[in-house]
């Protein structure tokens, strides 16, 4: 993720009119007020995923207009899903006034005028019209309208959002690609349970996006000791070969990813100098494992080595830790 803006690089009077600039060649034409004259504060991070961008941001108290005049200018004919993180935003759009907080998330087109006030913090995808599976007639009807943030598929959207610019430095040049149509394939999810038409997302795109749920719920549940994989497919009313082949499709095993995942959590924690005092025992139960002893054996079997020599090599060699949690 590269900061493309950040208002301390510029004189108080140039601000404003820099940040314009910048979301004029980042994002599309608009224009900029500032709330009672006050000076402009703000930043804005901005990475690619394939024709997927994904930005975060901060600003001081602002509104925001896109005129026809300014559609004629330049349209890049995309559809925005806005995140506040922190602060109210306001958008008004296709005859709609919406109140924004943290929790919820709303969506504005490029090709109609708009306006907006927000203040605080935000995160921003956007992604041509084209690739939706839905039609623009369609997804106008969601436009300008408050969606929930913090629950079923739209919490997903939201996480998914979070993860990719609070944890971009962990990925890749390969991963961009990948990651983008990840998010295509929620944002569908997404409008598509709005409207009630989940029917015209193609198939794969409706698989990946549940692969995406599953996986995620396994995450959050990895605790849980009776985390199951018959728990798992009632949860998303699936049958439970319907899961196994969800799995399959992607080269992997619901059992066997329930496992590497809390391994691996378990292996971090041992290695956290910040943990060293925690008994080995309370980190197994922590990740699902009641009883030591499979703890261990399965631990050996997936590391060649046993918790409590893992935990004394990680802090006696801290750089090949490091690395080896990287």
């Amino acid at each position: 993720m590269e900061r493309v803006f950040d208002s301390k690089n510029f004189a108080s009077q140039e601000a404003l009119a820099a940040w314009t600039e910048m979301t004029r060649r980042a994002v599309m034409p608009k224009t900029f007020r500032t709330v009672d004259g006050d000076v402009f504060r703000g930043w804005f991070d901005e990475m690619s995923l394939g024709p997927v961008q994904i930005s975060s941001m901060a600003y001081s108290p602002i509104t925001t207009s896109r005129t026809r005049r300014l559609i004629r200018v330049s349209d890049p004919e995309c559809l925005h899903i806005v995140v506040p993180r922190s602060g109210p935003h306001v958008i008004e759009q296709n005859g709609r006034r919406t109140l924004v907080r943290p929790g919820e998330l709303v969506l504005f087109g490029s090709s109609r005028p708009f306006e907006s006030y927000a203040i605080g913090k935000a995160m921003l995808m956007q992604f041509p019209f084209a690739l939706l599976p839905l039609s623009a007639r369609h997804v106008d009807q969601l436009v300008a309208c408050r969606l929930p943030g913090d629950r079923g598929i739209g919490q997903l959207l939201v996480d998914y959002l979070a993860r990719v610019t609070d944890d971009h430095a962990y990925y890749t040049p390969p991963d961009m690609p990948r990651l983008g149509t990840i998010g295509l394939d929620l944002a569908a999810a997404v409008l598509a349970h709005h409207l009630e038409r989940e029917g015209e997302v193609p198939a794969d795109s409706r698989q990946r996006a549940l692969y995406t749920r599953v996986t995620s719920f396994i995450q959050e549940h990895l605790g849980d000791p009776l985390l199951s994989v018959d728990g798992i497919a009632a949860a998303h009313h699936i049958s439970v070969r319907s899961l196994h082949r969800l799995f399959q499709a992607h080269g992997a095993s619901v059992r066997a990813s329930i496992r590497e995942q809390r391994l691996e959590r378990c292996r971090r924690d041992l290695a956290d100098p910040m943990q060293r005092h925690v008994p080995i025992r309370a980190i197994a139960s922590r990740w699902g494992y009641l009883r030591p002893p499979d703890f261990t054996r399965a631990f050996r079997s997936a590391y060649g080595v046993a918790p409590a020599d893992y935990r004394h090599q990680a802090f006696q060699r801290p750089s090949a830790c490091k690395t080896s949690r990287a």
